[in-house]
């Protein structure tokens, strides 16, 4: 594909933004997509109407990339919690007045708050107060937030399941967790894995993002409920889209429109 073509660009990374890159290239849409590692970018099948970068968009790159780009709209299908790259999204449709549609993958129904089950607003309100303290805690929050745990060491038993990456595991190390309380597994988890791997630690908590059933969220709630577990979900990041569906068929109509 060259980049002489008009394309839309498509904020990648997620498994659903490969459902979505399928069915464009399926409309002969050429469509640029942008990822933040290589990994993500092996996810994408081989089609002439699709071309992967790497890298993470920030500052200039991101507006050089716009103006050497003939970018039609913007379809944003990052992960729930990539809010940066988001709002740079918002910002950037808006200064070069690009259509911009968020992909916002489906949240799960709402539970009771009770003493097994918890959602807090962010990780500054989950970590100022004593949900972790004398916890045997498993965190499956992404490496990125791992530092912020750090306080937390010598008041609580940390364990963490991380992606298997030389630099995930270093953050991780980094932060002080040992590396026999680090598992490096590749989503998605089985849920007979997911049991077994609290079992074998004997977690008493364990601390997750509201991900939705892609990332595994569903099937965290059923293992804590069945083993009695507490569980204490983050919620999304509160950003506010332009406008943004659910549907597969509404991006794709909105890329055909846009086009």
């Amino acid at each position: 594909m060259t980049s002489q073509k008009k394309q839309i660009w498509l904020i990648g990374g997620t498994s659903e933004s490969v459902e979505i890159a399928i069915a464009l290239a399926r409309q002969q849409l050429f469509c640029t997509i942008t990822v933040a590692t290589p990994t993500a970018q092996s996810l994408y099948p081989q089609s002439p109407f699709l071309r992967v970068l790497v890298g993470g968009l920030t500052g200039d790159r991101l507006h050089r990339f716009l103006q050497s780009q003939p970018i039609r709209a913007i379809v944003d299908a990052s992960h729930p919690f990539a809010s940066q790259i988001s709002t740079r999204a918002i910002a950037a449709a808006a200064r070069y007045n690009l259509p911009y549609l968020r992909y916002e993958r489906p949240t799960l129904d709402l539970l009771p708050q009770n003493d097994n089950f918890v959602k807090v607003n962010n990780f500054e309100t989950l970590l100022a107060e004593d949900y972790l303290f004398g916890e045997r805690v498993l965190l499956t929050v992404g490496y990125k937030n791992l530092p912020l745990f750090q306080p937390w060491q010598e008041k609580s038993s940390l364990f963490a399941r991380i992606l298997p990456s030389v630099n995930s595991i270093a953050v991780a190390l980094a932060a002080g967790f040992s590396s026999d309380r680090l598992i490096a597994l590749r989503p998605p988890i089985s849920a007979e894995l997911e049991q077994a791997l609290w079992q074998q630690w004997n977690i008493s908590l364990v601390v997750t993002k509201a991900s939705g059933q892609a990332g595994g969220e569903n099937t965290k709630r059923i293992i804590a409920t069945e083993l009695g577990i507490k569980l204490i979900v983050i919620e999304r990041p509160k950003i506010i889209y332009p406008q943004q569906t659910s549907a597969l068929q509404e991006v794709v109509a909105f890329c055909s429109r846009e086009y």
